[in-house]
């Protein structure tokens, strides 16, 4: 008998494609009603309820109850970065979907992967923190540099605080459509949260969508050297998330 983490239990949790689709919904960080989820996988709520019990039972999802409503979130960072990792590894072996959404273009320049900003900009943003010597970078972990923490509190982050969190500062999440890595963690998501109060950028409601402003994108770009190439996602169009990616 084999011993030691059992892969194959969360492989069978992953391989349903409406438990797949769940999952998906929920890297947007938001927790979502069972109706919802099941929407988001195109199944009835009988079979919907179903499948969240599994996910629940094998520690993929955490439950909260608000008044009549019962409300599923994934149950750590971690469950995101193996969703986002997957998703990569499907792009790179040619496992894609046939119909692709009007947003997919946006969403791979920028979007929420559970709490951290993802994407073309993330990517770009930790490249250039490593290549200026505020984010030491390695095969196992990022390090955030003391000219990187003075970095950040210029930028108006509470770094004690994050710090002092239980969350890892910094960790490193493989970018699904770029497939490099972005900066997950406390300072991850405080970055992204810090995006949304100086007014630089906002999620499109109903998805993993982050769109900048124009004097956003503007300062994302001189502060953190961002080459101009990367355009900024002012896509008009709609289209669900699930027809977009997934």
């Amino acid at each position: 008998m084999k011993v030691g983490p059992d892969i194959a239990t969360i492989g069978a949790l992953l391989g349903d494609p409406a438990r797949a689709n769940m999952l998906t919904a929920l890297l947007a960080g938001q927790a979502l009603t069972a109706g919802e989820l099941a929407r988001e996988a195109g199944v009835t709520a009988q079979t919907a309820s179903s499948h969240l019990s599994r996910l629940e039972a094998g520690g993929l999802l955490t439950q909260k109850k608000q008044g009549r409503h019962r409300y599923y979130a994934l149950s750590g960072e971690d469950v995101a970065g193996v969703i986002e990792a997957l998703m990569g590894l499907a792009a790179r072996t040619g496992h894609t979907r046939v119909r692709t959404g009007p947003k997919e273009p946006a969403l791979r320049r920028a979007r929420v992967c559970y709490d951290h900003l993802a994407g073309d900009l993330a990517v770009a943003m930790l490249e250039s923190l490593v290549a200026r010597g505020l984010v030491d970078e390695t095969e196992e972990s990022l390090t955030l540099t003391p000219a990187g923490g003075t970095f950040m509190e210029a930028l108006g982050l509470d770094l004690p605080a994050l710090v002092a969190s239980r969350r890892p500062l910094c960790k490193g999440c493989l970018d699904w459509s770029v497939r490099r890595t972005h900066m997950a963690g406390a300072l991850g998501a405080a970055l992204l949260d810090r995006f949304y109060s100086l007014g630089w950028a906002a999620r499109e409601p109903g998805t993993r969508l982050v769109r900048f402003t124009p004097r956003g994108l503007d300062a994302f770009r001189e502060i953190f050297g961002v080459t101009p190439e990367i355009a900024p996602n002012t896509d008009p169009e709609r289209a669900t998330e699930t027809e977009a990616l997934a």
